[in-house]
């Protein structure tokens, strides 16, 4: 038997969320053909827990390497959650899995799998409370030795999310001086330069400002009693939140009413779900601007309205704003946006008479450094932000709608399409209007070589049976598409 199986391994993590120095330390382990029953992880602060690893400090220092190791993209970003998580053996949950990759490449596939489905279930508990932690924060004004203001926050999270939602903070209130206290560790935003501290205790944090008033009353006003489903409500806002919110004092009152309020609402002719579709589209670019339905409308970007004529015999869906469009306001503006463009030329389609919106108004994304990388809104996503799509719909009331990608055909169908088998057919809707299926331009931006050649060609293939619908003579360029 070598020393590397022989000897238990006592492996200390400086930080509670270091994903990096567990990265490191795993593959250096699996490296040297450590087995998981061999290992005994625990974070420095705490030191080695067991006899083993007390005993066998020196063999902390991990053995030569002999293999190359392996992990999947999937286990990476299921491994980058989990690491966040309060239990006490994700550390060594994750090392099993890691090893037991090593020789089933598919195992992270297996749903089933009982170290796959828990860890799983992990970082959905991970990723809930960082969601928590960005819709249940409440800033509250303080006075600075300088006369300025600094808005300073108390927030309890499950687990080791506060360095992960940091990014989050800054990009939200760059231009002001913040504070985010908890139990373990407290953040400091000065404007420049982002400090950590040791945790705070909840009376360090200011009990209410000036503002509080105003926040209840706005509460108050837009507190919908049609809508009202307590146990819903309590799922998604936990009680345990309600002490740190100025609007929680009102909710018991505002439920207890609830009932006397529906009733008046109906009396007044008001729908039961207070959803009335507005009666324009500047109305819905007003509404969609404070939709807080689903996590992508809490993430701190604005929403992007259609942009169009109110009459248009064509309607273009896409799938979320990007980048580009969330910074300008306006949809289709990037690099898919002007592949879009030049194809719309090339079937004679003019761009000033589309109206071209998307599936959902939010961008969601993720962020890596300055960078904001797109991530796909799930089906609850798009079904939530459906009720927009309808409500343009109805008052555009175009002929033909494309749809971009399999999103924008869920936003229309309210079933996920295949595109692979649906692009390109014609299909009558209830509404009177016709529908086309193909791909998002910013798919034809990932293809190379023929690849490309050959996906655009069928995309400008699918414009041109649009412009067939319309009864416009495409352009001749469409003949013989070129890339860009």
């Amino acid at each position: 038997m070598s020393v590397a199986t022989a000897t238990m391994q006592a492996v200390l993590i400086d930080r509670p969320d270091d994903f990096e120095e567990w990265r490191g330390k795993a593959r250096a382990l699996a490296a040297a053909r450590v087995p998981p029953e061999r290992t005994s992880w625990s974070l420095a602060t705490e030191g080695a827990r067991d006899l083993f690893g007390a005993r066998n400090a020196e063999a902390a220092k991990s053995p030569p390497p002999q293999r190359a190791v392996r992990a999947s993209k999937a286990f990476l970003q299921l491994a980058g959650s989990v690491v966040l998580h309060r239990d006490r053996n994700r550390f060594a949950m994750l090392y099993r899995l890691l090893w037991r990759l090593q020789d089933d490449a598919l195992l992270m596939q297996s749903t089933s799998d009982p170290d796959v489905h828990r860890l799983t279930a992990m970082a959905g508990h991970v990723r809930r409370d960082i969601h928590k932690m960005r819709a249940f924060l409440r800033f509250r004004a303080t006075a600075e030795p300088d006369g300025g203001e600094r808005f300073v926050a108390w927030f309890e999270p499950d687990h080791h999310i506060v360095r992960a939602n940091a990014d989050f903070f800054l990009n939200r209130f760059a231009s002001q001086r913040w504070s985010i206290l908890t139990p373990e560790l407290c953040l400091h935003w000065d404007g420049e330069t982002l400090a950590e501290a040791p945790g705070a205790d909840r009376r360090d944090a200011p009990a209410e400002d000036v503002a509080e008033h105003l926040w209840q009353s706005y509460y108050a006003s837009i507190f919908n009693p049609a809508r009202l489903k307590v146990a819903a409500m309590v799922k998604e806002m936990p009680r345990r939140y309600w002490k740190n919110l100025p609007e929680a004092r009102l909710i018991p009152g505002l439920i207890a009413g609830a009932q006397a309020r529906e009733a008046a609402m109906v009396e007044r002719g008001g729908s039961r779900f207070d959803r009335a579709p507005p009666t324009s589209l500047e109305a819905i670019a007003g509404r969609i601007e404070a939709c807080r339905q689903c996590p992508i409308g809490c993430n701190g970007t604005r929403a992007v309205a259609g942009e169009g004529p109110a009459r248009a015999r064509l309607l273009i869906v896409g799938e979320q704003p990007g980048d580009c469009e969330e910074r300008d306001g306006r949809p289709f503006v990037g690099p898919a946006g002007q592949l879009l463009d030049r194809h719309l030329e090339r079937a004679g389609l003019d761009r000033s008479l589309i109206r071209l919106t998307n599936a959902v108004r939010h961008f969601k994304f993720e962020q890596r450094g300055k960078r904001r990388i797109h991530q796909n809104p799930t089906a609850g996503e798009i079904d939530r932000c459906r009720w927009w799509l309808d409500a343009e719909r109805r008052l555009v009331r175009p002929e033909v709608i494309l749809a971009l990608g399999a999103s924008a055909g869920r936003a229309i169908l309210g079933r996920t399409p295949s595109i692979g088998k649906e692009r390109g057919e014609v299909r009558s809707l209830p509404d009177g209007s016709r529908l086309v299926l193909t791909m998002h331009p910013s798919y034809l931006l990932r293809l190379r070589d023929d690849a490309a050649i050959d996906a655009e060609r069928r995309f400008q293939s699918d414009l041109g049976r649009v412009a067939a619908l319309l009864q416009i003579r495409p352009a001749p360029a469409a003949l013989a598409p070129e890339r860009a």
